[in-house]
């Protein structure tokens, strides 16, 4: 008996707080006999919000497309310095090029190579000082009582 009365049973202890009991009762509820009451101010003030809503976005959006197209044509310029700054290499390459060809001495010296000899005294006719022609085509004439003045093309 020593032994049993040794032995105690553990006692669970109470919660001093269970708190409220929830009951669930089941009620049947029909509601299709109602019907929605709409608001006209609600609604005049839901409409005022979108509206100022739709503003705001178009006007977010006008900025935004507006600054991407400024990024974008910056892109642009910076493409188009550097195609230019080329151009400007190259026409400058270009012209050094044709005053080297142009040169009087190479021009002589590739002459003669292909066996040229230089002109003979009234071989070469200068075109700048050349007179005019009065056998030319005819650019104008008055036909009348007048003398007829006649124009050469030179």
């Amino acid at each position: 008996m020593a032994a049993a009365a040794a032995v105690r049973p553990v006692r669970r202890r109470k919660p001093c707080w269970t708190g409220t009991p929830e009951i669930y009762f089941a009620r049947a509820i029909d509601n299709s006999r109602l019907r929605k009451v709409e608001d006209p101010n609600r609604s005049r003030e839901m409409k005022q919000f979108g509206i100022a809503l739709g503003c705001l976005f178009l006007l977010v959006m006008t900025f935004a497309w507006q600054h991407f197209r400024a990024i974008e044509y910056g892109y642009k310029i910076e493409v188009m310095k550097n195609q230019r700054d080329g151009l400007l290499e190259l026409n400058r390459a270009l012209r050094l090029e044709e005053a080297t060809l142009r040169s009087p001495d190479r021009i002589d010296s590739l002459a003669r190579q292909l066996g040229m000899q230089p002109p003979r005294a009234g071989q070469v006719m200068p075109m700048d000082t050349a007179l005019p022609d009065n056998t030319g085509p005819i650019m104008a004439s008055a036909q009348s009582v007048a003398p007829v003045a006649v124009i050469s093309v030179r």
